[in-house]
């Protein structure tokens, strides 16, 4: 069993070709009401949103994992993510909903060391007793009054907040090690975010380390040091894992077979790929693939989220860096 999952602007409203300047701020209760607080799993293609949850709780998927945020706390939900919300229909909160191409250009050329965490999606957990709360609903508030009427250079405006929004986001979730931080303010976080890209092209060929290097510029060994020092990983580990990733996705929201599946990311034996994707998740694609869409798809919703998700212990998802 697989499904299609619809492509949205807002919830509910048909996608657009392109949203180069999209930007819309609103209360969560306006649109998660009208559809008794459940959101169905759909995707942003272009689009990004950030949620504030400031009283209530939620049910929500990301990708392929299921867990509930109690609010106060940030979701971020980057573009192509599939993403379900299940509200507790005392929630409230606020969405900001941005393109994401823009606001990677503007992040690009301010603060480059956000970059990877704007394609991750997170919840980050907001401390009440620290005034984080206070901090973020303050951003969201300027970001309301900025939209309230028309004025010369609002969408700059309201994209420089949600650049201080993300900024926020970054240190309270401390993804960095302290000794990183500095690194990824210099040129090493415009060259992870040249090898993102490359990698983000050119995955499904299934080309070798010296490949990705020589397109750097550089050695192999250098490359991976790079991304040890920047991402924690190695180079290989992130080209692994984004293999992975579009196979996860495309196991649980296509229809292909093991070996469709296999060839269109690189892989000339279906035998290879079912060994190369059972090393990295823990389970045959196959078996991936009816735990997965039992979880998402086949759940009782009447059950708490940990008695919904009994197998998701043997199944390791990789986190999303692009």
């Amino acid at each position: 069993m697989t499904t299609t999952i619809p492509t949205y602007a807002l919830y509910g409203e048909p996608s657009e070709l392109s949203w180069d300047n999209f930007f819309n701020l609103e209360w969560i209760s306006e649109r998660s009401k009208i559809h008794n607080w459940k959101i169905h799993p759909h995707v942003h293609e272009n689009l990004i949103q950030v949620l504030f949850l400031q009283r209530g709780s939620v049910d929500v998927l990301l990708n392929y994992s299921k867990q509930t945020a109690v609010s106060p706390c940030l979701i971020l939900i980057p573009a192509q993510t599939v993403h379900s919300l299940h509200y507790t229909s005392d929630t409230e909160g606020l969405t900001v909903t941005i393109s994401q191409k823009a606001l990677e250009s503007m992040i690009h050329l301010l603060i480059p060391n956000l970059l990877p965490l704007i394609h991750e999606p997170r919840i980050t957990p907001l401390n009440r007793n620290g005034h984080n709360d206070e901090r973020v609903l303050q951003l969201y508030m300027a970001i309301e009054q900025e939209l309230s009427m028309p004025a010369l250079g609002q969408t700059a405006m309201c994209m420089s907040l949600v650049s201080a929004l993300f900024i926020q986001i970054l240190r309270l979730s401390d993804i960095l090690p302290k000794a990183n931080q500095q690194a990824l303010f210099s040129r090493k976080a415009e060259q992870i975010d040249k090898f993102l890209k490359i990698v983000e092209q050119k995955f499904r060929m299934r080309l070798s380390i010296d490949d990705y290097a020589n397109e750097m510029g550089m050695t192999p060994g250098h490359l991976s040091r790079l991304c040890r020092l920047a991402l924690g990983i190695s180079s290989l580990d992130v080209i692994n894992m984004r293999v992975i990733q579009e196979a996860q996705r495309e196991l649980v929201y296509t229809s292909k077979t093991i070996k469709q599946l296999a060839a269109s990311l690189g892989f000339v034996d279906e035998a290879y790929f079912t060994r190369f994707f059972r090393k990295h998740v823990g389970v045959s694609p196959k078996k991936f693939r009816s735990l997965a869409i039992t979880q998402i798809f086949q759940a009782d919703e009447s059950q708490p989220v940990e008695s919904r998700t009994p197998h998701e212990s043997d199944v390791k998802m990789f986190g999303h860096i692009f």
